[in-house]
């Protein structure tokens, strides 16, 4: 293995190249206006279109603030990205954790008019695990995040599912399928029209707790991390759905991690036929997928504001042409280089980190927003939340929300911000979107939006319990925007964008943990317990 270590000082050159690059992409977003003009904060997001890679650099946040090195384990394969594309933005499908590389949650929900009601269409089941773990029995259902994937297998994958006995198809099958990862376990199929197990179950062996991946190749590799210990060792698998069988197993127990807790509740991320895949033992794994079996290409390894400990990653990486955001459980943001897995910059948002980093790019310029929880502050503190430019790290605005931890049956529930934020589109271009529990004021928990361009509160919204489950967007034909999230009571919210107003609330589940994924004018979402349900808004 080779090991590159920082240097300490750059030279001129990059320097300078990197400030006319910072002043290229600044002047090109701004249209005259500055980078951060009202004009731009007001654009949708844009498609990445160009080849052209982000600057490769190491700034100054990085080396006051990290120690690091990466550990190259193919030096003979040249791990460049030279496709910036989104590959997840091709198809109908939605088979990532926030449908794609910017975790942005374009699901492209739609609705006729104004919506009134949400109504339930199927509940699936899943197995239920009694297994005892180190930390409890986690029965069924799917906890935080499992968002399902939505996939319309094309006809080519679906004669090679059909002509394979190890594909396990059931009488049910269907193109149009849901993939569910359960605490169970278990990988659950379902028919997206019925309701039904579309093939049987695949036992993964460890309760699975994060969103899985299907490789947007369409090649039938599906990617999905176990959570915790529970009948077998604590991996990273990428598994082939027409033979049911492990291509790669990446051991969270590596002797090279800092950390030893090997748990992958991070969702996968795919890029230019790499996977990148943060772990909750301190590394940040480089997958090469490109001949469809996987190896590890590279990997991050550091620590922080020289404390030696390496924390862990339990939020899903965001990706921009070749960076990648990280949050850690510690509080710290950075951004690294995809193609070398050097950092580029960093930014110390103080507190643990589960919520993943969402990405918008304005006129060709990379925004992040970030927040964290209310864990290490102790029984006190504030969900920071700021919106950073994505080329250096730099605030445009960090603002503190204050919260508290809440014991629950002798359990404690830290404060703050676990669902990934909502960009608004259409009539709420302008705002962001995201729930917060125990914010400091009954105790549970409340919607929020905030303006893009100040970080201003516009309003918040009580909720009946506290949610970590993140808001969905649905659109109608005047453009106008409406919202669906659950809470930890099993309730479901209807809720107009604009103006905040919950249209509709009911208790459809046990506990919505877990994210929705939004197909037209449905979505499905999976609770506590056992239960997987598919809604529609009418």
């Amino acid at each position: 293995m080779l090991i590159l270590r920082k240097n300490l000082f750059f030279s001129m050159k990059k320097i300078l190249l990197h400030l006319v690059l910072i002043s290229f992409y600044g002047a090109f977003s701004a249209c005259g206006g500055g980078a951060q003009s009202q004009e731009a904060h007001q654009a949708d997001t844009l498609p990445v279109v160009d080849s052209v890679p982000l600057p490769d650099t190491v700034l100054a946040s990085v080396n006051n603030n990290m120690k690091w090195e990466v550990i190259v384990c193919d030096s003979t394969s040249d791990g460049a990205l030279k496709n910036f594309s989104d590959p997840y933005d091709s198809s109908h499908n939605h088979i990532a954790f926030r449908a794609n590389q910017l975790r942005d949650a374009d699901f492209g929900g739609k609705v006729k008019g104004t919506p009134k009601e949400i109504v339930q269409d199927w509940v699936f089941q899943t197995p239920i695990d009694n297994t005892p773990t180190s930390h409890g029995v986690w029965g069924g259902g799917t906890g935080w995040t499992s968002q399902p994937l939505y996939v319309e297998w094309q006809e080519e994958m679906v004669k090679k599912f059909r002509n394979s006995p190890s594909a396990r198809l059931t009488a049910d099958f269907s193109p149009k399928e849901i993939v569910v990862a359960s605490l169970c376990g278990q990988l659950c199929f379902i028919n997206f029209h019925t309701g039904k197990a579309s093939r049987e179950p695949l036992d993964l062996g460890n309760p699975l707790k994060g969103t899985p991946m299907i490789d947007p190749r369409m090649n039938g590799l599906l990617y999905s991390g176990h959570a915790l210990r529970a009948k077998a060792d604590v991996c990273q698998n990428a598994v082939d759905l027409v033979t049911r069988s492990l291509v790669m197993q990446s051991p969270g127990n590596n002797p090279k991690a800092f950390r030893h807790w090997p748990g992958s509740d991070s969702s996968p991320i795919f890029a230019d036929g790499f996977v990148f895949w943060p772990s909750e033992n301190g590394l940040i794994y480089k997958y090469d997928m490109r001949a469809d079996k996987g190896k590890v290409h590279s990997m991050l390894r550091y620590t922080c504001k020289g404390t030696g400990v390496a924390p862990g990653v339990e939020s899903s990486m965001c990706v921009y042409k070749n960076y990648g955001y990280v949050g850690d459980n510690h509080g710290n943001v950075f951004c690294l280089n995809l193609n070398t897995m050097k950092p580029v910059w960093y930014y110390d948002n103080h507190d643990d980190i589960d919520a993943s980093i969402v990405c918008e790019v304005l006129n060709g310029h990379p925004y992040v927003y970030v927040a964290c929880e209310v864990d290490r502050q102790g029984n006190a503190g504030s969900c920071r939340f700021a919106k950073l430019d994505g080329l250096s790290g730099e605030p445009v605005w960090a603002i503190q929300v204050p919260c508290t931890k809440m014991t629950i049956h002798k359990k404690h529930f830290d404060g703050g911000m676990y669902s990934t934020p909502l960009l608004g589109k259409g009539n709420c271009s302008q705002l962001i979107f995201s729930t917060l529990a125990n914010d400091g004021t009954n105790g549970m928990g409340h919607f929020y939006a905030w303006d893009k361009r100040s970080g201003k509160q516009v309003y918040k919204v009580p909720l009946k319990c506290y949610s970590w489950s993140s808001p969905v967007a649905f659109y109608n034909e005047n453009n106008e925007l409406f919202i669906v999230l659950g809470d930890t009571s099993g309730r479901l919210y209807l809720i107009e964008g604009k103006s905040g107003k919950i249209l509709f609330d009911k208790v459809f589940g046990a506990n919505f943990e877990s994210s929705p994924v939004v197909v037209g004018n449905s979505l499905v979402v999976g609770s506590r317990g056992s239960s997987v349900y598919k809604c529609h808004l009418q």
